[in-house]
């Protein structure tokens, strides 16, 4: 049976929220993140199956240099209206698990003191939905659950961003569960359902970065007007990448993030300071260094990369801030791949500056 999509069901999405809510479904299938590990090692995530063949939704699996425990990486956008998803619809059931976990939350529901009007008819044209074929405008509805298919799809859910701040947003899958078979799309009215570019996007998130802190000649202690010459090995200073995949029966997909330095600004921590170059931004040579190491018998040349402290640091230290400007690319399940917003990742070092003219080097 067909009706026009949002009836009493669809009194408006306010009612579709609050009938959700009542059936425990006010928090999706799962929260998105939450690898267990550091760089270079997997993070595995899925629930997996048991004896008959019913699978749980699969959790994101990462691996390379991610964050531990699902927090946010070092890794800052240069774009600042570039944002990770902030939800998304992924496998949830296998169809028996679905229809065990779903009757229950109904039936609950219904039998909740009070429980009439509007919420209690929408709780009653779900049930419909999945047991009786009610359906909607471009939301066919299931027999019995889809029982008869075990096996050959999974219904799909909503997943929240733990990492969005946006409650409204974080909340914005809100569609009730829907069935993919295996090997096929999502139906395209769910535009969130998860696809190699939003992995992409969640690895740059929760990609980890190596410290930026540049060797410098001098080292700590420095002079006025003394060129202090700064340089980035390659050996500890090269592309980092992190992986995002989920792996559930008929539905694998994958993308991995790689981010490729390819310049460093320093900034003195005071007016009182000239940079070389005079940006402050020293690119990337072509061995993969920055800067140039110092080698005696250069006191009297300009480091191409350095800076020039004018004034004492006093009894105190200056806070040098080196950052790294990385280039984000990713190649994905499926031949897919492109750019990403270029990433950054600084450092504080701290430098004393003696207020000497000349010393011999």
């Amino acid at each position: 049976m067909n009706g026009p999509r949002r009836t009493t069901l669809s009194a408006g999405a306010a009612v579709l929220t609050l009938t959700l809510s009542l059936i425990a479904l006010v928090e999706p299938a799962y929260a998105g993140e939450a690898p267990g590990n550091t760089q270079g090692s997997d993070t595995e995530q899925s629930a997996g199956s048991n004896d008959t063949g019913i699978y749980a939704a699969a959790k994101i699996q990462y691996s390379g240099s991610v964050t531990k425990d699902g927090s946010t990486g070092n890794v800052t956008s240069s774009d600042v209206n570039w944002t990770p998803p902030p939800c998304w619809y992924a496998p949830y059931l296998g169809a028996k698990a679905f229809k065990e976990k779903m009757s229950k939350s109904i039936e609950d529901a219904k039998n909740t003191p009070g429980m009439g009007g509007t919420s209690g008819a929408a709780i009653g044209e779900l049930q419909r939905h999945y047991e009786d074929e009610y359906g909607w405008t471009d939301t066919p509805g299931y027999k019995d659950y889809n029982v008869d298919k075990d096996g050959e799809g999974m219904f799909w859910a909503g997943v929240e961003n733990p990492n969005e701040p946006d409650p409204l947003k974080r909340g914005s899958c809100s569609d009730i569960p829907f069935w993919v078979d295996n090997g096929e799309p999502p139906p395209p009215q769910h535009e969130e359902a998860i696809k190699p570019e939003m992995l992409a996007a969640l690895a740059y998130q929760h990609m980890t970065l190596p410290d930026t802190k540049v060797t410098l000649a001098p080292a700590a202690t420095t002079k006025v007007n003394l060129p202090t010459w700064a340089w980035l090995d390659k050996a500890v200073f090269d592309e980092v990448q992190a992986t995002a995949a989920i792996n559930v029966p008929g539905f694998n997909i994958q993308a991995t993030t790689t981010a490729k330095p390819v310049s460093l600004k320093l900034e003195p921590g005071t007016d009182d300071a000239q940079t070389y170059p005079a940006s402050g931004e020293c690119t990337i040579n072509a061995d993969g260094s920055i800067g140039e190491p110092y080698a005696k018998g250069k006191s009297d040349e300009t480091p191409p990369c350095g800076l020039k402290y004018l004034r004492s640091s006093g009894d105190g230290t200056y806070k040098l801030r080196a950052t790294i400007t990385w280039q984000i690319s990713w190649t994905g399940t499926g031949g897919a791949g492109g750019d990403l917003p270029d990433g950054t990742f600084g450092n504080e070092q701290a430098v004393t500056v003696q207020e000497i003219q000349a010393v011999n080097r």
